[in-house]
């Protein structure tokens, strides 16, 4: 069978899934393409569910349309993976045949909650972002329980309308991925701003039922709502005993290939096997380039970009942040431009190896402009 020919079934609709179903066709694959998809909204963008969504209240997402591909769509939820008769599991007792697989079904939210607690918010698919958006309609107060990117996008939200939010964590705000520098500046903007930083020595617990509240080490806390941005958990469980999934996700190589022949992953379910220790990158901008590499793959053909792209950007309390290198951040950046206390500055990193990170920190830069500085040797006049 020619690669032209072959029936290639991607599991997950997000942007992996879709960017892969793109890429296949772009490259030249005239055969079937199957896409299933478990999401009753269909398939949208998920960034923009902290970034616009819950600050505009749309009720439907924006999906996108994809009608141009000639895929067979499949709405329904894969339950296992057949790697003796190369088929998908569906819940409805179907079983869906390929030639290759590229498995891109994401994540789903952490929870903190007790399984019979109700009222624990979270916020991953368009129908959290839906019911959150109703709650805030209500709130006078939130507490979010995460000082990474999503609760601190979540945070911003509840600033903007007023609502008085604190924001609870071990560690300071991004300090684990941005480093103490910038997770400095921006607990600095935090103080002037209805968002309350709570840093504490221990995991909360949810308390309530429905949550009315978290429980510290020395005090309780309580809000009309309780929202937790507390990560992801990759969605691979139903791969099973396959042997395509371990505890961290789909371990996948530089050309996204899983342990089982003619299988291929994408997105935030995947991690690198060749990473010491294994890591996750759950970036939107990973899961473009991943659907493309995995595309390629489960065709026989050539990448035409790596498995990773070191770009991502956030917005908190009004403050565009884009960032083009590795991560963590550590030490003290070379300023560029601007100036961190004014809130407007082009800020450099140097890495042992070598290698720049360059950050946009509410001044407006190009992504382009970005990527050349950072893989300029020298620095750059502006």
């Amino acid at each position: 069978m020619s690669t032209s020919d072959r029936h290639i079934v991607i599991v997950g609709d997000s942007i992996a899934g879709c960017t892969a179903a793109r890429e296949l066709r772009a490259r030249g694959h005239l055969g079937p393409i199957t896409m299933i998809g478990a999401d009753s909204d269909g398939s949208y963008a998920r960034p923009p569910l902290s970034k616009h969504i819950l600050k505009e209240g749309a009720k439907e997402a924006e999906v996108w349309d994809l009608s141009d591909l000639d895929i067979t769509a499949i709405r329904g939820t894969a339950t296992g993976l057949d790697t003796d008769l190369q088929a998908v599991l569906l819940t409805d007792g179907r079983q869906v045949r390929f030639d290759a697989l590229i498995v891109a079904t994401g994540a789903r939210a952490r929870r903190i909650g007790a399984p019979t607690q109700h009222g624990e918010l979270v916020l991953r698919t368009f129908a959290d972002a839906r019911e959150l958006g109703t709650r805030l309609d209500a709130a006078d107060s939130a507490i979010v329980v995460g000082a990474g990117f999503l609760g601190m996008e979540v945070a911003s939200v509840c600033a903007a309308r007023g609502i008085a939010v604190t924001v609870v964590d071990v560690d300071a705000p991004l300090q684990r991925i941005l480093g103490s520098f910038l997770s400095g500046a921006i607990t600095a903007r935090a103080r002037s701003s209805p968002v309350q930083i709570v840093r504490t020595d221990r995991p909360v617990e949810l308390i309530g039922d429905p949550v009315t509240g978290i429980a510290l080490s020395d005090r309780e806390l309580h809000a009309d709502l309780v929202v937790t941005c507390a990560g992801e958990i990759p969605d691979s469980h139903w791969l099973g005993s396959s042997g395509a999934a371990d505890t961290q996700g789909v371990g996948i190589d530089a050309r996204c290939a899983t342990a089982i022949p003619n299988v291929f992953a994408a997105g935030d379910v995947t991690h690198f096997c060749s990473s010491v220790p294994q890591r996750r990158q759950p970036f939107w901008s990973n899961a473009v380039a991943q659907g493309k590499v995995a595309a390629a793959s489960a065709l026989g053909l050539e990448p035409t970009c790596p498995p990773t792209d070191d770009y991502f950007w956030t917005e908190i309390l009004g403050l565009s942040i884009k960032v083009v290198g590795p991560l963590p951040l550590l030490g003290e950046p070379t300023v560029l431009d601007g100036s961190v206390n004014e809130g407007s500055a082009l800020l450099q990193w140097t890495h042992p190896n070598g290698r720049k990170t360059v950050v946009a920190y509410g001044i407006k830069k190009s992504v382009g402009l970005l990527r050349r500085i950072a893989r300029e040797q020298t620095t750059l006049s502006r």
